[in-house]
């Protein structure tokens, strides 16, 4: 009878996840592979931004202090619309890439997850947990940018106007509309580690038993709902866009509805990369051969799309972003050309170009957030894949084939994104230029509407193609090294 009524309690959940967190630093989890880039992302958009409204606010000041163009605002309100617009495919991107990184860490942490389920811990705590870290990265990250944005953007505003020579403008630098970008970076980052987190309703304590597993090709299709809204998307975004085009020819208002046929239509392709790019990574893989090594590549981007998906879909933007711009502005020239019946004067095309210049180089910083996402998600991928690289070790495969292993995925990832990108960049960029310019008549021939092909810049897709193989040989390098690193025992004994 004693024995049965001094039988031992179950520990209470509150009580096991409180010791094994004080037992902890309480910020231990920023050492995690994937948080440091997350902040980097996070302080990139936030300098951007603050950068971007610095330039602005001194062009502007500027045009206010000249006798001749002090009256007309037009142009500084112009340039404020821009740097907004810059800044929000800056956060938007930077939401994208924060949200796959935690849901690629959170995929890493499935084991240690169903563990606290198992003592107790709720699923919805869980989440609320991964939330609060993203704001904690999102405002560390925010508040790095604002300051390292501020101290470029005074250093730039110096160097302007002692080189240009510009007097009675005085523009202070440290202003209170800089601190919009940083509350809102941290703010995104947030939402996207929250939606990144999704997967913590999934897991279940039996997954204890476990590691970290990503959810199959086969698991993917049978998501009907989330497949099904990503169509919708697609297909509404197509249909606006091809009306879009259609206005433009009466109307410049046409590119206010190519604008939300490209916003969802590119969020229904992001909602169903999982369906998209499974057949282009099929096809990518047959170019590396018919080796042990490549068809090893090919299978693993194959068996897992959600993870593949997640590392391919941010460079695609950055590469969909930069083809964009270029192909609207040689569209550009193409219609303007065409409504003139005639070549355009060099004086006209040398302010186009310096101006697609600028465009490009200010929207590349969208594509370096997108290089650092495929950078950390491909070496949170290796760490992960810890156990099934020592078994490759154990069965005979070498280190020099481990790292061809590694780079050929990175190549399949790059090559797939840099295609998807180069074919929606041109598509975009095609419709918003149409959409904008169709109807508008250019001296001497005056002739509208105006309807003309795709004009590709075949310099800058160059350059997006090289700039590719770069990041494919620069985000490889991590991963290869902490693969081969790997030492078969210790691996298998995880």
């Amino acid at each position: 009878m004693s024995t049965v009524t001094e039988a031992p309690r179950m520990p209470r959940p509150a009580a096991s996840v409180t010791s094994s967190s004080s037992s902890t630093p309480r910020l231990a989890w920023l050492r995690e592979r994937g948080m440091g880039a997350s902040i980097l992302v996070a302080a990139i958009s936030s300098a951007f931004g603050a950068i971007l409204l610095s330039a602005t606010g001194f062009i502007a000041a500027v045009l206010r202090a000249d006798p001749y163009l002090g009256l007309s605002s037009m142009l500084a309100v112009v340039l404020g619309i821009m740097s907004f617009l810059l800044i929000g495919v800056a956060v938007y991107v930077a939401a994208i890439v924060t949200a796959n990184t935690f849901a690629t860490v959170i995929a890493g942490r499935t084991r240690r997850i169903a563990l606290l389920r198992l003592i107790g811990a709720s699923a919805r705590s869980q989440r609320s947990e991964v939330a609060r870290q993203g704001l904690i990265v999102g405002v560390i990250g925010a508040a790095l940018g604002l300051v390292g944005g501020t101290l470029v953007s005074w250093a730039g505003v110096v160097l302007a106007t002692w080189a240009l020579g510009i007097d009675g403008v005085d523009y202070p630098v440290a202003q209170a509309v800089l601190l919009i970008p940083a509350v809102v970076v941290a703010l995104t980052t947030w939402v996207a580690a929250w939606a990144g987190s999704r997967r913590v309703l999934t897991v279940t304590p039996l997954q204890a038993l476990g590691g970290s597993v990503e959810a199959s090709h086969d698991a993917q299709v049978r998501k009907g709902g989330r497949n099904g809204v990503a169509i919708a998307l697609f297909a509404i975004g197509g249909a606006l866009l091809a009306g879009g085009i259609a206005i433009g020819l009466v109307s410049p208002l046409g590119v206010i509805v190519a604008f939300f046929g490209g916003v969802f239509s590119f969020t229904g392709l992001a909602l169903g990369a999982t369906l998209v790019m499974p057949p282009i990574l099929r096809l990518v893989g047959r170019l590396f051969g018919r080796s042990a090594t490549a068809r090893l590549a090919a299978e693993n981007a194959l068996r897992y799309p959600e993870r593949s998906s997640r590392m391919a879909i941010g460079v695609v933007m950055g590469v969909t972003l930069v083809t964009m711009f270029a192909v609207a502005l040689e569209t550009q020239k193409a219609v303007f050309a065409a409504s003139a019946d005639g070549p355009l004067p060099d004086d006209m095309t040398t302010a186009m170009d310096t101006f697609a210049g600028i465009m490009m180089g200010l929207v590349a910083v969208s594509a370096v957030i997108a290089a650092v996402g495929l950078v950390n998600l491909l070496t949170i991928g290796v760490v992960q894949r810890r156990r099934e690289l020592g078994l490759l070790r154990a069965l005979g495969v070498s280190t020099g084939q481990v790292r061809r292993l590694v780079l050929l995925e990175a190549a399949h990832i790059t090559i797939t994104a840099t295609v998807t990108g180069l074919v929606l960049g041109i598509a975009y960029g095609w419709a918003g230029a149409q959409s904008l310019l169709g109807a508008v008549p250019m001296p001497p021939s005056f002739s509208a509407p105006t309807l003309v092909a795709p004009a590709v810049p075949w310099l800058p897709v160059a350059i997006i193609v090289v700039a590719t193989a770069v990041l494919t040989l620069v985000a490889a390098v991590v991963p290869t090294r902490l693969a081969t690193r790997v030492a078969p025992v210790e691996a298998l004994a995880d």
